[in-house]
């Protein structure tokens, strides 16, 4: 039985190798996390938390899909030794500080999620304080999310190492994510165009696979310099395509590397 804890007492007492964050709904893309984290040492703890603070519309807070019996199965199987599930006081005691975005904040995820990234980092601050992880792993899926965290890890000098995974993808190279389950049959299907978009390296033709598919409905679709998130020129090293886009209502963003001259 995997060990449950709730308060950042009971975590002090063990030295964590690896922390694991996650908001639930785990699935398999989260379970390939925990099994690399399982590399780098032998106490990996996953953190559950559905943040209210990157969250803009509270009934999507409201509506998140919430699998804790689930997630502690899928977090056992992967070799996690346990699972922290904070409560909301537990993480923002008083006195937190919330943790500013910066420029890179303010566009593409953060431009359509108003004060998204500030909620994302101020968690992810807030728990490396608790935990005190040598490591922490996420996922490439959530790219401006990983690159602003590691940009905050360095600014701040946290002492925690930042590893990254590569996306986890479905049969029809949808990338796997808590929210799929909303899309249904139909939506997944639908959403196997971002992939194949995402697939041909080149953003003019990406668009116009796109542009096909009217039951996408596109945010952005960008070619970036993945070291600044400045829009990539022809003699950038590392290019990667990001796109955000709405299925049914359901948002789903999704990035794939175009490699390194």
């Amino acid at each position: 039985m995997i060990e449950v804890i709730k308060s950042a007492d009971d975590l002090a007492r063990q030295n964590w190798d690896v922390l694991v964050p996650t908001m639930g709904a785990l699935h398999a893309g989260h379970e390939s996390l925990i099994k690399l984290a399982k590399t780098k040492g032998d106490q990996v703890i996953v953190s559950i938390f559905v943040n209210p603070l990157q969250f803009e519309n509270k009934e999507d807070l409201l509506n998140y899909p919430k699998t804790i019996d689930s997630d502690l199965k899928i977090a056992a199987g992967a070799g996690a030794s346990a699972v922290f599930l904070p409560s909301e006081s537990e993480i923002y005691s008083a006195g937190y500080k919330k943790i500013e975005a910066g420029g890179v904040g303010e566009i593409y995820e953060g431009k359509s999620r108003s004060g998204h990234f500030i909620g994302v980092l101020t968690v992810v601050n807030r728990l490396f304080d608790l935990v005190k992880p040598k490591y922490a792993i996420f996922g490439e899926k959530d790219f401006q999310q990983l690159f602003l965290i590691k940009q905050m890890s360095k600014k701040l000098a946290l002492s925690v190492e930042i590893l990254t995974a590569p996306i986890v993808r479905d049969t029809n190279g949808v990338a796997l994510s808590s929210r799929n389950s909303k899309l249904g049959d139909n939506g997944i299907k639908t959403a196997s165009i971002i992939y194949r978009a995402l697939s041909l390296g080149n953003l003019e033709r990406a668009r116009q696979v796109i542009k096909s598919e009217l039951d996408f409905k596109v945010d952005y679709l960008e070619m970036i310099d993945a070291n600044t998130f400045d829009l990539a020129k022809e003699d950038t090293e590392n290019k990667r395509l990001i796109i955000a886009g709405w299925i049914n209502q359901v948002r789903l963003i999704d990035n794939m590397a175009m490699g390194s001259k």
